[in-house]
């Protein structure tokens, strides 16, 4: 297998640390120079279907995209530690976490990284207020995060998974805006810092 990846990208990334947690070392990591635009070449596009990392091409050729999609294509292959959860309703209490990071904070943060970072205008058009609008729902949503690891010391279940990596990244992206996690938000605060001292804090960084 084949992993298509870029350094410090969000998504990318977060294939790179589900992999750092699972302790997956035998798959062949290929960078992708995103600011180059390596990732519109007719070879990766032909490959992939579409120009975007990150992608996994697998043995028979079939290569798969969308950064969540591949974390449960290998956590089908390497099961142990589980990040998906076990049985029905760890599984769906997981699935709610990540979806509630994703969408409401870690994607709003990505875009208002896309939008307001200087570096990043070599992607695509900026527009200004995109990233005022997202961040300023990114920074609503902390809130709901905060309460939840008051409750749990991680997002979804009594462990590390996938639904910490997701919010993890996104915020840890955020910081090329200077992003930073309200004083107030103690539970959060805890949490991040429990997460960046875990061995796969760096991957894909």
């Amino acid at each position: 297998m084949k992993l298509y990846t870029s350094g410090r990208a969000p998504n990318p990334r977060r294939v790179r640390w589900f992999m750092a947690e699972k302790g997956i070392g035998d798959i062949e990591v290929i960078d992708v120079d995103l600011l180059k635009g390596e990732h519109r070449t007719p070879d990766y596009v032909e490959r992939a279907g579409i120009a975007q990392a990150p992608a996994l091409t697998l043995d028979d050729g079939t290569t798969i995209t969308e950064s969540l999609a591949i974390c449960r294509y290998l956590e089908a292959l390497y099961p142990e530690p589980n990040l998906f959860g076990e049985g029905p309703k760890e599984t769906a209490v997981i699935e709610m976490w990540t979806r509630r990071a994703e969408m409401l904070c870690a994607v709003p943060l990505m875009l208002a990284v896309r939008h307001g970072h200087p570096a990043l205008a070599a992607l695509e058009t900026q527009v200004p207020e995109v990233a005022v609008t997202n961040r300023a729902q990114g920074e609503r949503s902390l809130k709901l995060f905060d309460r939840r690891l008051g409750e749990s010391p991680w997002l979804a279940a009594e462990r590390v998974t996938i639904a910490d990596g997701v919010l993890f990244i996104g915020m840890e992206f955020a910081r090329l805006v200077r992003f930073a996690v309200p004083e107030d938000l103690t539970h959060l605060a805890r949490w991040q810092g429990a997460m960046r001292e875990r061995a796969s804090a760096p991957a894909g960084a």
